[in-house]
């Protein structure tokens, strides 16, 4: 099984994408933790709980890849919530490091910042995309992760996905 994390600054057609790539690989993707969490809390998040979210989302990986049919697309990955500590609380904690350090995807899909910013109560950064997205580049490059920007509107941006998909897998199918 491999395993592609699909990661980047919000607003960036990550859920879109996991779920595009699992029905083109007939195969089953990993949503998003954090979202039903933070909808469900009812108050500000706190540091803990982007610990707890990364916890969370690593466990439902290892749940889904049980069910994976070669590839596993997981929507948003242990990156997202180490820069989302960095950037919010300018500090990374010990648990999220080592989920990022010790929770290893064959492949990185980092979403482009090319789609317009939809407004989400979730949602906060709407101006500093692109400085998020830098600091994405900057950790998969110092982390020596592989990786491909994806771009591209709609279906677009899944035939994006596709190509480099296959140039790095070979054409894989169900």
């Amino acid at each position: 099984m491999i395993k592609i994390a699909i990661t980047g600054p919000e607003s960036t057609g990550k859920s879109f994408l996991a779920e595009a790539l699992a029905k083109h690989y007939d195969t089953v993707w990993v949503k998003e933790f954090a979202r039903d969490f933070l909808n469900q809390i009812q108050r500000p998040y706190s540091f803990d709980d982007i610990i707890y979210i990364a916890q969370q989302q690593a466990y439902q990986e290892m749940e889904k890849a049980r069910e994976a049919n070669k590839f596993l697309f997981c929507d948003t990955d242990m990156l997202v919530c180490k820069i989302w500590q960095e950037f919010v609380f300018q500090k990374v904690s010990n648990q999220v490091d080592e989920l990022f350090q010790n929770n290893p995807y064959q492949f990185t899909l980092l979403c482009d910042i090319d789609l317009p910013w939809e407004t989400d109560p979730l949602r906060e950064h709407p101006d500093n995309r692109k400085e998020l997205l830098k600091m994405y580049i900057n950790n998969l490059n110092r982390f020596h992760r592989p990786y491909a920007i994806i771009k591209g509107l709609g279906e677009e941006r899944v035939r994006n996905a596709v190509e480099v998909l296959e140039k790095e897998f070979g054409k894989i199918r169900s």
